[in-house]
């Protein structure tokens, strides 16, 4: 079986660079969703390990150590702080892209820069997670 080949840098910025003026053209769109998918995979894969850590937390807590650890946050908003970035509610999907796209144009990439690393640095950029508030 062979390996997916990851995106890189260069070719995705090769799409987006008709964003926003070509949204809705082919590599508008291309631009776009190669985001949308990575923002929802990483919530996915966090949620989802955040999931199998906290049952393995929970064999060791005290009910009152794991009311305080989830009562403030919702799964979600405790799993986008492992991935370092939270977008909070509400958002559009234009400006999370109008903002990754913006990285990608004024940055030089690494020959060697994989998109999947760009994005997420740019999200880390623009959406840190604040310490105390909610996402």
């Amino acid at each position: 079986m062979n390996a997916v080949e990851p995106l890189s840098a260069t070719e995705l910025a090769s799409h987006c660079k008709v964003f926003p003026e070509q949204a809705e053209s082919i590599d508008g769109q291309y631009c776009i969703r190669y985001i949308q998918g990575f923002i929802d995979g990483a919530v996915a894969t966090d949620e989802r390990v955040l999931i199998n850590i906290e049952a393995e937390l929970e064999k060791k807590e005290s009910y009152s150590e794991r009311a305080t650890r989830t009562r403030a946050f919702s799964l979600r908003d405790r799993a986008a702080r492992y991935a370092e970035f939270c977008l909070g509610d509400p958002i559009s999907l234009y400006e999370v892209v109008t903002r990754v796209v913006g990285d990608f144009k004024k940055s030089e990439l690494a020959a060697d820069a994989m998109a999947r690393t760009v994005v997420y640095t740019s999200l880390r950029k623009h959406y840190p997670c604040e310490p105390n508030a909610k996402s």
